[in-house]
């Protein structure tokens, strides 16, 4: 499929190009309809996400570009956009009940998430700083939006508000950076800048520097992490799912694919930032989720300890680094989708509850619940042989090749001191006395969980799918 008159293939861009014009006629009849259709429109956008997922497997293999090379697909962005639409699918599946309250009936919902989704796709697929931009604003005003969706409520609104003016500052700063590179090197290319940054310009580090921390905003990674709690706490909580997964993909991709393409020729410059990086959020995520009450916001102290350790394989700044850093973050995916599908069936009389002192005695009132719940947060520990424990595995092995031992060790002691927080909800739950039980769960919050548990748990019996996929999918950067 050729647009001939710009000479432009238009193959590679099809699943994004679907992916629009199926969220523009959604949004077209729920204009026309209004709430009523809120089940209608959800329910077709999960559909729409599996149809571009399939399109993209179909998609010819090899490295496929477009638009003058701005756009690449390759085994890489194949990998990651697979991973982001299962992440926006499983949102919509958790959403089902938020968006069944007759004062919640917004169709709009379901439209932003796949707009935010088709932002991520274009951000994977970026193949040069214009590219990145404008795909990591269609997705971040999505997510600006979704984070206010819950309108009534003051938190909500609220988590909204930070997120935007922290995200408009951030944004601000990687376009400062962007500018900066171009100025230096003459080209916006990634291809271009690889070239170019041989010359060491010391120019090109600043604008580096001013970049890494734009990126370091979207994946929640200290020292600009501070949104991440207030936002993670206020947002509706199958938002707050979204946030943490599907999201979070994107930026590591883009994060991995400017860091080992584009400016591969300064491996050491950005080397030192990303162990900081690294080092400072995987310490913090660690020591400042103990004294949490909440389980959302001790969520989100755990996703910046994840990041943390994720950029641990992205340090190494090798093919295993990389393959590291995409095995982590498929699994990470899956242990959150489930924690957060345990934390929507947390509901008392027809009402939501979040503190941790509110799984107490669970194992005797659902003892099913109680075990998933127990077996993912084991995971998130990175206890064998559960999942979580290989994602560490291949991160700390690829660090270890790269000569970053402090890096290595410094990570397995944060994971020691994760422990004890993840280990004292299982306490709560186990050992504290039972409380009222839980309302009857919902059969879209048991599938999920039961997926992302049982994959957790078994992952160590056929981990080669995932890993040779990712091995695959690393190569094709270098």
């Amino acid at each position: 499929m050729k647009f001939q008159s710009a000479g432009y293939q238009l193959l590679p861009v099809l699943p994004e190009l679907v992916l629009g014009a199926g969220a523009m006629m959604l949004l077209i009849a729920g204009a026309y309809r209004g709430p009523q259709i809120t089940r209608l429109v959800t329910a077709l956008a999960v559909c729409l996400l599996i149809a571009v997922g399939t399109l993209e497997v179909m998609l010819p293999a090899g490295k496929l570009m477009t638009f003058g090379g701005s756009f690449i697909v390759d085994d890489f962005a194949r990998f990651l956009k697979i991973l982001a639409i299962i992440g926006s699918t499983a949102t919509l599946i958790l959403s089902a009940e938020f968006l069944s309250d007759p004062s919640r009936r917004i169709f709009e919902y379901a439209i932003l998430v796949l707009l935010s989704t088709l932002g991520m796709m274009v951000l994977i697929s970026a193949g040069d700083l214009i590219m990145l931009y404008l795909g990591l604003e269609l997705m971040s005003l999505a997510l600006y939006v979704v984070a206010a969706s819950n309108r009534d409520d003051v938190k909500s609104t609220e988590a909204g508000l930070k997120y935007f003016v922290l995200g408009a500052l951030s944004s601000g700063m990687l376009l400062y950076g962007a500018s900066l590179i171009y100025g230096f090197t003459g080209t916006v290319s990634f291809a271009g800048i690889a070239a170019a940054v041989k010359t060491g310009n010391l120019g090109i580090v600043f604008g580096l520097v001013f970049l890494l921390a734009g990126l370091c905003f979207k994946v929640s990674a200290v020292p600009f992490h501070m949104w991440t709690p207030d936002v993670y706490e206020g947002a509706p909580t199958p938002v707050t799912a979204f946030f943490a997964s599907a999201p979070k993909v994107a930026a590591l991709a883009v994060f991995t694919r400017v860091a080992l393409t584009a400016f591969s020729g300064i491996l050491p410059q950005w080397q030192h930032i990303v162990i900081f990086v690294s080092i400072a959020s995987m310490a913090l995520g660690s020591f400042a989720a103990i004294g949490q009450k909440n389980i959302k916001r001790l969520m989100a102290y755990s996703s910046i300890g994840h990041m943390g350790f994720a950029l641990v394989g992205l340090a190494a700044g090798t093919a295993d680094g990389a393959q590291g850093v995409l095995v982590y973050i498929a699994i990470y995916v899956a242990m959150t989708l489930g924690s957060f599908a345990v934390i929507l069936t947390m509901k008392r009389n027809g009402k939501h509850v979040e503190n941790i002192s509110d799984f107490s005695g669970l194992s005797r009132t659902n003892p099913l619940l109680a075990f998933f719940f127990a077996m993912l947060l084991f995971s998130l520990t990175g206890i064998p042989p559960l999942a979580g424990f290989f994602a560490k595995y291949f991160v700390f092995v690829a660090a270890i090749k790269a000569g970053l031992f402090t890096l290595s060790v410094i990570g397995v002691l944060s994971s020691v001191v994760g422990a004890f927080y993840y280990l004292n909800i299982i306490k709560v739950m186990y050992f504290d006395e039972p409380l009222v039980e839980l309302d009857p769960i919902r059969g879209e919050l048991q599938a999920v969980l039961a997926v992302a548990g049982l994959f957790n748990m078994f992952f160590w019996i056929y981990p080669g799918l995932l890993v040779s996929t990712a091995t695959v999918a690393a190569k094709s950067l270098f």
